[in-house]
């Protein structure tokens, strides 16, 4: 039985990122990874390095129009290209932490025999690992519902496989009308797929105000893409060369073709396999490792990370908590998920849709007396340009004091100017000082500028 100051099991981006600090730190560490395909976590192998390879291939591709044979080859393509790029990355992660004296890679199943104990099992390993401190960092898996015939279905994917598909699906049918599965829906169809998405909910992306919500199905929609609502998939059956789904919507029994069916119905935390019990660390009533704000699970020398203590699934949501245990372990254990500040998320549609803070409904449940702002994309020279008006700017002001609460943008190149509204959220700046801010031009920065002089 080999020791080791640290055990991290998962090679994720908090992970990956405590094992070189704690190896600077002159520590011994074992990071165990469970598939050499996964070296750098799922971020780099298929999650958000392939996904936006293939939306910018996507909107390539759809700028330069065709046929399906021609767009089918540039999908080939671009599927090729996004396998080169994140081996590139994948073996730069190995190789960063396998050549460090202190750090020992192992490829294998990781699973706790007690509270200080790792069995690795994997082809050529079978070992027991001791830890004085033990990190759980195995992200997330996709949740497949009990829908009769999926499971069995040659035609099914998950994000994660269909982005390895090298044939472009004529027809694709997407459960599930989250954030994940209209990302799919938007890229697949610049690809040039017929996209149907299968919603059992009323209500388009419930989390968001109805008013940007709309903005994004009315775009989506323009684009060909399908959405059904309150629509429930009663089955799944193989026929010739396709999938066939039953679908019912009220009381209206529907048969669809699908040439690939995407499962985006959620993400579940990762313990399958981990044996958790025989360490005594404790899951919350969701299914996801329990943590306090240090991240310490309820045995206080093993820590979770990322995806797998539930809540905001983003790499870097798993690489703040790095920061975090790196506070508790070799710093003043300040940091915490307390005081980490607003949280930004971008979702790569076509233009992206990107928020941070409250939206005008939570502001409002909260008990603020708000004020809001709001531009068309349209009214913004650099959309223009670019030939991307479509879109919606809004945001939600305190009216006592003038600070942002929330931002709400769908418009090209969101995901850059969301990181300006997180800094003037945490920083507690005043909407004024964006709006009389002085922007370059014609860029999509200056529309804060006209953004925050609509406030009303």
């Amino acid at each position: 039985m080999k020791h080791f100051d640290a055990i991290v099991i998962g090679f994720g981006k908090g992970g990956k990122t405590l094992s070189g600090a704690l190896a600077a730190a002159g520590k011994q560490v074992a990071i165990i990874e469970r598939s050499d395909r996964m070296y750098g976590g799922t971020c780099i192998n298929a999650g958000c390095i392939p996904t936006k390879s293939l939306v910018h291939s996507a909107a390539l591709s759809a700028a330069q129009g065709g046929g399906f044979a021609e767009k089918a080859a540039r999908y080939r393509d671009a599927v090729a290209e996004k396998e080169r790029l994140t081996g590139m990355l994948r073996q730069k992660n190995f190789g960063k932490l396998d050549g460090n004296p202190n750090v020992t890679v192992l490829t294998g199943a990781a699973s706790f025999v007690d509270a200080h104990r790792v069995a690795v099992k994997g082809a050529g390993i079978d070992e027991i690992l001791e830890g004085d401190t033990v990190f759980i960092n195995t992200g997330a898996q996709a949740f497949i519902p009990p829908i009769p015939g999926l499971q069995e279905s040659k035609h099914v994917y998950v994000s994660e496989t269909l982005l390895s598909l090298a044939e472009l699906p004529q027809r694709l049918v997407i459960l599930g009308g989250g954030y994940i599965g209209m990302e799919f829906a938007s890229f697949y169809t610049n690809f040039g797929s017929q996209v149907t998405v299968i919603q059992d909910g009323a209500v388009f992306l419930p989390r968001e105000d109805a008013d940007i919500a709309a903005a994004v199905l009315e775009s989506l929609r323009a684009r060909g893409v399908e959405v059904l609502f309150s629509a429930k998939t009663e089955s799944v059956a193989d026929r010739d060369a396709h999938a066939v789904l039953s679908v019912r919507t009220g009381d209206t029994l529907r048969e669809i073709e699908a040439d690939a069916v995407l499962v985006a119905t959620g993400r579940r935390p990762n313990v399958s396999g981990l044996n958790l019990e025989a360490a005594g660390v404790a899951l919350t009533p969701h299914g996801a490792v329990q943590a306090d704000e240090h991240l310490r699970t309820s045995v206080p020398h093993i820590y979770a990370m990322g995806d797998v203590v539930g809540g905001l699934q983003f790499t870097y949501i798993s690489l703040d908590d790095f920061r975090i245990v790196q506070s508790a372990l070799l710093g003043d254990g300040s940091r915490t998920t307390q005081n980490r500040g607003a949280v930004p998320y971008s979702v790569f549609l076509d233009p992206p849709f990107s928020r941070v803070g409250l939206s005008e409904k939570e502001a409002r449940e909260q008990g603020y007396r708000i004020r809001l702002a709001t531009l068309p994309a349209a009214a913004i020279p650099k959309a223009q340009v670019l030939r991307k008006p479509d879109g919606l700017l809004k945001a939600v002001i305190n009216a006592d004091n003038g600070q942002i609460l929330g931002a709400h943008l769908f418009c090209e190149e969101s995901h850059e100017i969301i990181n300006i509204l997180k800094l003037a959220i945490d920083a507690k700046i005043p909407y004024t000082v964006l709006r009389d801010n002085i922007y370059t031009h014609p860029t999509m920065g200056e529309a804060l500028n006209d953004l925050f002089a609509t406030v009303k």
